[in-house]
């Protein structure tokens, strides 16, 4: 077997490689000898620098601190720059502020608060800068000016208070001027006549709830806006706004209480009584506070003044009823004005039963003074009974002295029982002043009619000698009655008749009920009495010469005429 043709081929080939690889080695083996020479040469050279470095670093480090300490220098001359800016700044805000306050508020009050405010923060800031050197005498300074500004705030804060008050005031004076309110002295009432001062007392009343409900509520509101925060000062100064229109709308009420006492002022005060109770709550919480504490006594003072000075006049009342000597005289025997006088007097001051336990209140236990009013009323009631008791003898008749009392007391009765004062007199009263109604009733009948009943009696007409004597076969009823006698006695009746029918006819029995009764009582006695004498003795008469002389009424007249008794007409005048 041959040899292949090309491995000769690759043989010579492989010298070739060898042969190159070869070269390459020793240029590689060449450049690392040069590499590390030259690396050698580096490091010597790097080492030279690091010398060189070390030597520079040296001779630098002196410069390095002298330019650190320039540094900080200017640093703190840049720092003491801006804090003598600041010191500056606030010796100039301080100028500024002194100049405001030196011109003080008055031109310019938003000005001056805010250099006030400017001097609290300059003190601020040098109490925080003590190190400055001249801290001390500038917040010397600074605090001396504050307190001079305040000062003069204060100052104008008073002049602006007085100014607030005299306008505020002047303007509810005038207000209250304008409405009618007037201050009047001790002699301008006791020169006034009653019905004047009843009308100012009525508008008094008007003015007090205007004044109070809208004119002091309105005052108040606007001090509690203004002064909001301040609470006494809200007060003092509402208090000092209206204390004048005040003082003349309470003195008008002292000046009333002070003048003479009279009955017709009772209604007039309890009528101010009752408004000065109503604004009582509304009056304590406008005038609320320590400033206003005067003038919240004045309003209670005169409402106690009011309250005694009524029951005084009550009292007063009572003693001029019990005393009344007026001249008056009703001749019909019907009720005295006097007593209608009292008894509406009592009637209306019943519209102020709540008043009045309220008034007796202030001087009684609550629970006495419904016992106080019922008591003081009864006695009003007696003093008046015993005063028509005394006007009652004015009369020459007996039997109408009873009339007008029957007339009077019955009034009484009928009015009250009618009248919210029934509760509280309660029924023992009534009761008992209708017994004396019907008592004086009983003896009326008994004064008035007793002799012309007496006239038909059966007594004492037997004949004792002289006259004509009747028997029974003549058509007496009963033997010896004496035909003289019974004419004298029928003509008597008829003379007493008409006397009585002349004379109460003219009297009055007011109240229908009353008159109607009392006609029918002596009716009832009357009329048989008459009918059963014409019965028994009446054909005595008939038989002789002019009977129609003795028997002058039938029955019938005579109950017709009494139908004319007590209704205060003259004689012949037409039935009412």
């Amino acid at each position: 077997m041959g040899i292949p043709a090309g491995r000769s081929e690759v043989a010579g080939g492989g010298v070739a490689t060898v042969d190159m690889l070869t070269d390459r080695a020793a240029l590689m083996r060449e450049a690392l000898v040069k590499s590390q020479s030259i690396t050698d040469d580096m490091v010597s050279i790097l080492g030279s620098f690091d010398h060189r470095l070390s030597a520079l670093e040296s001779a630098m480090l002196p410069v390095q601190t002298r330019t650190h300490a320039i540094r900080r220098a200017h640093q703190n001359i840049d720092k003491t720059l801006k804090g003598a800016d600041v010191v500056l700044l606030q010796f100039d805000l301080s100028r500024q502020a002194e100049a405001k306050i030196l011109k003080g508020p008055h031109e310019d009050l938003e000005s001056y608060l805010q250099a006030i405010d400017q001097l609290r923060n300059n003190i601020q800031f040098f109490n925080n800068n003590k190190s400055f050197k001249s801290s001390d005498a500038v917040l010397n300074h600074t605090n001396k000016l504050l307190a001079k500004a305040i000062s003069k705030l204060e100052e104008e804060f008073r002049q602006l208070l007085l100014s607030y008050r005299d306008t505020r005031s002047s303007v509810l004076e005038e207000t209250l001027r304008k409405l009618g309110v007037e201050k009047l002295s001790n002699d301008d009432v006791q020169k006034m006549e009653w019905g004047v001062l009843e009308a100012k007392i009525r508008n008094w009343i008007h003015f007090m709830r205007i004044a109070v409900k809208l004119l002091f509520a309105g005052e108040r509101k606007v001090c509690d806006q203004i002064f909001e925060g301040f609470n006494s000062l809200m007060d003092q100064s509402f208090a000092e706004v209206t204390a004048r229109s005040v003082a003349v709308l309470l003195g008008f009420g002292v000046v009333i209480t002070e003048s003479k006492r009279s009955p017709e002022k009772l209604f007039g005060l309890l009528n101010m009584y009752e408004t000065m109770i109503e604004l009582h709550s509304e009056i304590e919480e406008l005038f609320r506070g320590d400033t206003c504490n005067e003038i919240r006594e004045s309003a209670l003072g005169l409402t106690r003044r009011i309250a005694k000075t009524s029951q005084e006049t009550f009292d007063d009342f009572e003693a001029a009823v019990e005393k009344d000597a007026t001249k008056t005289f009703v001749a019909d025997g019907t009720v005295h004005p006097l007593t209608r006088y009292v008894i509406s007097y009592v009637k209306f001051l019943f519209d102020y039963q709540a008043t009045l336990k309220i008034l007796f209140q202030e001087f009684e236990t609550v629970d006495e003074s419904n016992s106080q009013l019922a008591a003081v009323t009864m006695k009003v009631m007696q003093a008046l009974q015993n005063n028509l008791d005394v006007k009652s003898k004015q009369y020459k008749d007996p039997s109408q002295t009873h009339l007008f009392l029957m007339n009077n007391i019955h009034y009484m009765v009928r009015s009250l029982r009618r009248s919210e004062a029934k509760d509280l007199l309660r029924d023992d009263w009534v009761q008992r002043h209708r017994r004396i109604v019907q008592q004086h009733a009983n003896q009326y009948k008994r004064v008035a009619w007793a002799k012309i009943l007496q006239c038909l009696s059966a007594q004492g007409l037997t004949s004792s000698g002289g006259g004509s004597a009747v028997s029974a076969a003549d058509g007496g009823n009963s033997s010896g009655v004496s035909r003289t006698i019974i004419k004298d006695r029928l003509k008597t009746f008829n003379v007493q008749f008409e006397d009585l029918h002349q004379r109460q006819c003219q009297w009055t029995v007011p109240d229908t009920e009353l008159r109607e009764s009392l006609k029918l009582a002596v009716g009832e006695v009357l009329l048989p009495a008459y009918r059963s004498f014409i019965k028994r003795f009446g054909a005595l008469v008939e038989s002789g010469k002019n009977p129609q002389k003795y028997i002058r009424f039938t029955p019938e007249d005579l109950e017709h005429m009494l139908g004319e008794f007590f209704e205060g007409k003259t004689v012949n005048e037409p039935k009412r």
